[in-house]
Parts: C-alpha cells; structure tokens; sequence
C-alpha cells in the first residue's frame, strides 16, 4: 500500500501557475488588494469559493458580500490568500472525500473553520504566529483527498467507513489503510509541489510531536488542536471541543482564551445558522 501511495503522489499534476503567483504576492509587503484581485480573478472557482466562505454562517456579515473587493476587506488579506490557494490545491487533486461519507463542501467548510479558530483563537497571542498558521490550518488535511481515492480505489470504503465509526482515531485508521497518516501524506504532497519548509514542517509533525525540530513545536501544537476540533466527520463537536480542551492543557496553553475564543465561535455559527 506504502508503494501505492508514493506512486500516487509523484504522479501528482503540477500546481497551477497562480499558486506561484500568490506566494509571490504574499512575499510582497504593502502589495495592493487590487495586485491580488487580479490573481483571484484567473480563476472562477477561488472567486466562487471565497464569496461562498465570506456569505456562510461562519461570519453572518450583515449584507451579501457580493464582490471579491469587498471579501478581501472584510476576511482580510492573509485569509484569502488562504482560501485561494487551497481552493487551488484542492482541485488540483481531482479527487473526493467518499471513503469519509463526506463531500467537498464539507472539507471547504472544515477547513475555513480551521482557519477562521487561527484568526480568533491566535492573533490576540501573537499575530506574526496567526498569519504564519492561517495557510497550514486550512490545508493541513488535504491528504484526506489522496487517501479517499485510494481505499476506494481498492474497494475499501465501506470496510474503511466501518473503522471509523469503531476507532475514535482518525488518524490511526488512515494510518491502517494507507500506511501513514493524513498529516504525513500531506506534508509529502506538499514536498512534492516544492511548497515552504513552513507549510510542509508544521503540518508533518502533527500527531509525531515527539521527533518535532523545536522551531515548530508551538506551531504543530496549535495545529493539532485545530484539527482535532475540525473532524471533517464532526467539526467543534461537544467530543471534539473535549479532547482539545485536554491538549490544551497537556501543552500548558492558555485554557481561559482557548474556551473563550472557541464559544465565540460556537455562539457566531449559531446565531447565524
């Protein structure tokens, strides 16, 4: 199966071009909304995705945001940029999320809930640290997409969904299938792809803190948690906000902050449901 995964990623498409475009502009200080505007509109689907982002519950901005003008002022730079370049990403995978019984706009929700818990949760911490965790929260689970494909692939999918139900772990159960985890497969995609050490290191290390090079321990800690609270299966479940709420104390974080944040979370997607 090991060999099989390796196949699959180095047979990966290349990334397109707008991808390096928004690195580039990320690398850029003062660049003008206006430059990134220009990126975004290469490509209809990252327009569609960061105005469906902007218009959900997640927010409950007062009036339709209708413009990408308007979604950039409002989400801010860094957080577009996040969800445009893992727009890109995730459809450069070609692929669905059928082995986990969930669709595609399920992970785009999980995944801008990840990087919506960065901007509440970390940029009152340190907001060099929010904007470094903004891209690695939302992509820190795209493996999911090379995995999915994979067990169904093998016509393991309902073997697959049977283990999940079973085994609280998500992550040992890809480990079972695939042979490795979702944070592993991901950080290997992204070495593929030529991607940043910060991109590739900070997600990698997630569940393997142990081996972790000291340099990225805060950041794979926050990510950890992120992504126990973004269960694809059950995103901020009374489950999940528990065992995040436990590593937030075995990481010696900031527990009072961390509840806040994550209720002020919980009361904005209620109240805007």
């Amino acid at each position: 199966m090991k060999k099989i995964l390796i196949k699959k990623i180095d047979s990966l498409p290349p990334l397109p071009s707008s991808i390096i475009e928004l690195e580039d502009f990320k690398r850029i200080k003062d660049s003008s909304p206006e430059k990134l505007i220009t990126i975004i509109e290469q490509d209809p689907l990252m327009v569609t995705t960061i105005l469906r982002i902007a218009n959900s519950a997640m927010f409950g901005f007062r009036s339709e945001v209708d413009t990408l003008s308007r979604s950039i002022h409002l989400l801010g730079i860094n957080f577009t940029i996040s969800v445009a370049m893992g727009t890109l990403i995730q459809d450069t995978l070609k692929s669905n999320l059928c082995a986990y019984a969930v669709t595609t706009d399920d992970f785009i929700f999980t995944s801008a809930l990840a990087t919506k818990i960065v901007n509440t949760w970390i940029s009152s911490i340190d907001f060099d640290l929010k904007d470094e965790l903004l891209l690695p929260a939302f992509l820190q689970e795209t493996g999911k997409f090379v995995i999915s494909e994979i067990i169904q692939e093998n016509k393991q999918t309902e073997e697959f969904l049977d283990e999940l139900n079973k085994n609280e772990d998500m992550s040992l159960c890809e480990e079972k299938f695939v042979g490795y985890s979702c944070a592993r497969i991901t950080a290997n995609i992204f070495k593929n792809w030529s991607l940043g050490h910060n991109l590739i290191f900070s997600i990698g290390f997630v569940g393997d803190i142990e081996n972790c090079p000291k340099e990225f321990i805060q950041k794979v800690q926050i990510l950890e948690i992120i992504k126990i609270l973004t269960n694809v299966r059950a995103p901020l479940s009374d489950d999940s906000v528990e065992k995040a709420i436990a590593k937030v104390v075995e990481y010696q974080l900031d527990l009072e902050h961390f509840i806040n944040s994550i209720d002020a979370i919980k009361e904005e997607l209620d109240k805007n449901s």
